[in-house]
């Protein structure tokens, strides 16, 4: 039976990709790049003409030069033959790098299969708890117009962004990032030198957790696995770990 990859454009992988995010059911890091023109080739993959998955690799931004497989979909009816499908996908599209989310399943037995050096580049995290940490004085204001940060959401792009200032002073500031799939806002934060140590980042995360479900989205954040000190304050502010983000090279077949 001849299994063959197509180059596709992305909207013809579009359906099977609602199908992935479906069983996801997560915020996927990497699911906007489709949007931004030039940054990733699609492949349909299909079995003696039926279509049965599709592929996907970063080919713009930081993985200019370096083909990159960030999905693979195969339908589930079509999974006995899920290594035969990649292997065809594999070979058209020429990729000799990985970069996977860890609970995308399928693509990550492929990355442990035909991948080599493996190394999680980041940790992601979700929501799980909720949080009652004081603000110690600190106070938190908005920096960006509130029709501004709705359109973000709207149009899954940009963001919005907060400071938190202590002592009559900027202590750090923090945002919403909505360039993921929906309904997923990505958090980030930052806290100034002189005032690290004092709980202000797990406040301030805890509060744009709060703005992030206000503004009907789902919070998740990420760090890097060396940032001891991210991890804790994501931690204390009621995330949990569910995924890394896993960077690897080809090796020869």
């Amino acid at each position: 039976m001849a299994i063959r990859a197509q180059l596709s454009d992305a909207e013809d992988v579009l359906p099977l990709r609602a199908r992935q995010r479906e069983e996801m059911n997560c915020q996927i890091v990497h699911d906007s790049i489709h949007r931004r023109e030039g940054w990733t080739l699609s492949y349909l993959l299909d079995r003696d003409g039926v279509v049965v998955g599709f592929g996907s690799v970063a080919i713009g931004g930081p993985w200019k030069g370096k083909l990159t497989i960030f999905e693979f979909y195969v339908l589930p009816e079509h999974r006995s033959r899920a290594f035969d499908v990649f292997e065809t996908f594999l070979g058209a599209s020429g990729a000799r790098f990985f970069e996977v989310q860890s609970n995308d399943v399928l693509l990550t037995v492929m990355l442990h299969t035909y991948g080599r050096e493996v190394v999680s580049e980041k940790i992601v995290f979700h929501d799980q708890l909720t949080t009652t940490l004081l603000p110690n004085g600190a106070i938190l204001r908005c920096s960006t117009p509130a029709e501004e940060i709705r359109n973000c959401l709207e149009q899954r792009q940009g963001g919005g962004e907060w400071t938190l200032e202590a002592d009559g002073m900027i202590a750090g500031k923090g945002g919403i990032l909505f360039h993921y799939n929906r309904p997923y806002g990505d958090i980030y934060m930052e806290v100034n030198e002189p005032f690290r140590r004092r709980g202000l980042g797990s406040y301030l995360v805890q509060e744009l957790k709060r703005e992030c479900y206000e503004l009907g989205a789902v919070p998740c954040a990420r760090c890097n696995p060396a940032n001891v000190a991210s991890r804790r304050t994501l931690q204390k502010a009621g995330f949990v770990p569910f995924a890394h983000i896993l960077d690897g090279s080809i090796g020869p077949s």
